[in-house]
This record gives structure tokens, sequence and C-alpha cells, in this order.
């Protein structure tokens, strides 16, 4: 496969070494790797031209602004690695953000060198599309706040001074925020979907809706019922300290990886 490969190349820095590294491990593997220093291609129509010239079929950037911004619209795939401005600066300037997100919805994947970048790069973008629609619905939504992610002491703060938590999902396959939830002993209101239902026993351990009428509902019920909100948040307790101890999963996977270990024994 023929590639184009864009990073800024100036001498002795980290992009240039990493860019040489990545390239030999590319044409290690048979690939042509046609490496350019994105500082000298700063339009759209010179990227064209270099794809038709050189009849390149993907492309490689490293770093989403520099170079990512010029692979976008020229219908060749292409993947992206993180280089850290990306994350630690260019992220703060909405314009650049704006952009790099684009990028990610284009590229067919982004390689981080380390969990933290991995870890900054999902909080920055999970799914730019659908982040955008939320923040929109939520301005128009009076009374909604739409809060950032936050360590799970300072999540676990904020939902023992909440009256429920509310799982709105889809497609769920187990609700971490549900189990939470239940452990802090708040009620739970989720939409009735197979993964939620595995989990939520209607007025049981928590309320199950079907659709936003069935919710407004369900929350006036709940507000005006103590009892309901006592017994349920009994029952979800139990629940979880019976079915998802810490100490009881702790003790299956050790388990199952003794299986393991004896299958290679034999």
């Amino acid at each position: 496969m023929r590639l184009l490969f864009l990073a800024v190349l100036r001498r002795h820095t980290g992009n240039a070494v990493t860019a040489e590294r990545v390239r030999d491990h590319l044409e290690a593997a048979g690939h042509v790797c046609i490496l350019k220093d994105a500082s000298d291609l700063e339009n759209s129509s010179e990227i064209a031209k270099l794809i038709e010239a050189e009849s390149l079929e993907a492309a490689l950037a490293l770093h989403l602004y520099r170079g990512g911004r010029l692979l976008r619209g020229h219908g060749i795939p292409f993947g992206i690695i993180f280089g850290g401005t990306d994350l630690n600066e260019d992220v703060n300037h909405g314009e650049k953000k704006e952009v790099m997100g684009k990028v990610l919805e284009e590229a067919r994947f982004a390689v981080a060198f380390t969990e933290s970048m991995k870890e900054m790069a999902q909080t920055q973008w999970v799914d730019p599309v659908f982040t955008r629609e939320v923040g929109a619905r939520v301005k128009r939504a009076a009374g909604v706040r739409l809060i950032r992610e936050m360590p799970q002491g300072d999540l676990h703060a904020a939902l023992k001074n909440c009256f429920a938590v509310v799982n709105s999902s889809v497609s769920e396959g187990m609700s971490a925020a549900i189990l939470e939830a239940m452990d802090l002993e708040v009620p739970v209101l989720a939409r009735n979907i197979p993964g939620n239902a595995a989990v939520v026993k209607h007025e049981v351990t928590g309320l199950l809706f079907s659709d936003p009428q069935e919710f407004v509902q369900l929350a006036k019920r709940l507000v005006s019922d103590p009892a309901l909100e006592r017994e349920i948040v009994a029952n979800g307790r139990e629940y979880v300290r019976a079915r998802h101890s810490w100490q009881a999963e702790r003790c299956t996977y050790q388990n199952l990886i003794r299986t393991l270990e004896g299958s290679i024994q034999d």
C-alpha cells in the first residue's frame, strides 16, 4: 500500500524521531510510506495534488491538528497518532478543538501512546457528533445542567445529595451507574430495556419507564410516596450486596484464572 505520512519534522524533535520510527515499522511490512512535513503543506489543494501525483491509497498523521486537519475530505482512509500538544494545548483553543473533533469523525483509528493520553482524549471527544447534539439540547432545556466527567469520589458525593438517579440509555449491558446508585442508597429510575431490566425489578429495586410520559408519572409518584422510596432503596442496597459484591467478584475472577493455570499445567 502507498501511504502518505504527515508529521511536523523539525530536526531532533520528539515528533521527528517518532515519525521516522513509525515509518520504519510500516516499510518493514512492505508498504511505501511517503513522509512529509506538515508545516510545508498548509492547504488542502497541495495534499490533493500530492495524493494524485503519488497514487496514494491511505494516510497517517502524527498530531491531530497540525497533520490531521490536512487529511480531511480527500476520500482516502486515514488514521491519527495523538501528539502531546493536541491534548495539552490545542484542546484549550475552541476553534482548534472543534477542528480536531471533526478530524476524529473521519479517522478510521486513533493511537495514544499512554493510558493517560487515551483517557484525556476520551474525555475531550467519546463521540463528537453526539456530544454536540446533547450540548445543544441541554442549552434549550430549562433546569438541566451538563456536568463534565469527575473523579469517582466526587461523583459518589454528588449522587448522595440527589433525590434519584435516572438511566435513560437506549442500550445497556450492565449499568455501573445503576449499581452504584443502589449501593449508595439512591432510588433509580431507568428506561425499560433488557440491560436495565436485568438489574432493576420494577417497584422492587427501582422503577422502569418506557416513554417520557411514564417517566414523569413515576417520578411524581416517587416524590409523593416516601414509603415506596424507602422500600426501593432498601431492596436495591440488598440486591447489590447479594448479587454484585466486590468480594464475590474478586473471588470469582481469581478462581477463573486458576482454571487457566490448570489448563497450562495439563
